[in-house]
């Protein structure tokens, strides 16, 4: 199992080279987007400063406290372990839906038919709790 997860909230340890020229230094903030090869490396959505967009959709700088505030992405690039470290797992950032979506990428079709089947047998209890609770009323 790798050391991050998918979706996990991370900074850098050291400064990263973006495709698109210039740098991400050392403490800009990420997400988790993809892993690769169990954890070997990870490709990481890259933020910038806080900005919203003017009139003209140009980015201008703002504080988080604008309601129409958004962290800016300055790139997403190849990280390994060794340059990031976890800020906040996933199960604390995302909802259960994603973690769940996520965890089905990896799985085989035969266990994804088990988890169909369960989650069906969940749904057929759900609905019998709701129809002797509305017969019981």
């Amino acid at each position: 199992m790798s050391q991050f997860q998918l979706f996990d909230s991370i900074k850098l340890k050291e400064p990263i080279a973006l495709d698109t020229g210039g740098t991400a230094p050392i403490g800009s903030s990420g997400a988790i987007v993809e892993v690769f090869n169990n954890g070997e490396a990870y490709m990481v959505e890259l933020f910038g400063g806080w900005v919203k967009a003017d009139v003209n959709q140009d980015f201008i700088p703002t504080d988080r406290d604008d309601p129409d505030s958004f962290m800016e992405t300055i790139g997403v690039e190849t990280v390994y372990p060794h340059q990031i470290y976890l800020v906040k797992p996933a199960r604390e950032t995302v909802g259960i839906r994603a973690q769940i979506l996520a965890l089905i990428d990896e799985l085989p079709e035969a266990t994804l038919e088990e988890v169909r089947d369960f989650a069906e047998f969940l749904k057929y209890k759900q609905r019998q709790a709701i129809e002797s609770r509305t017969l019981s009323s």
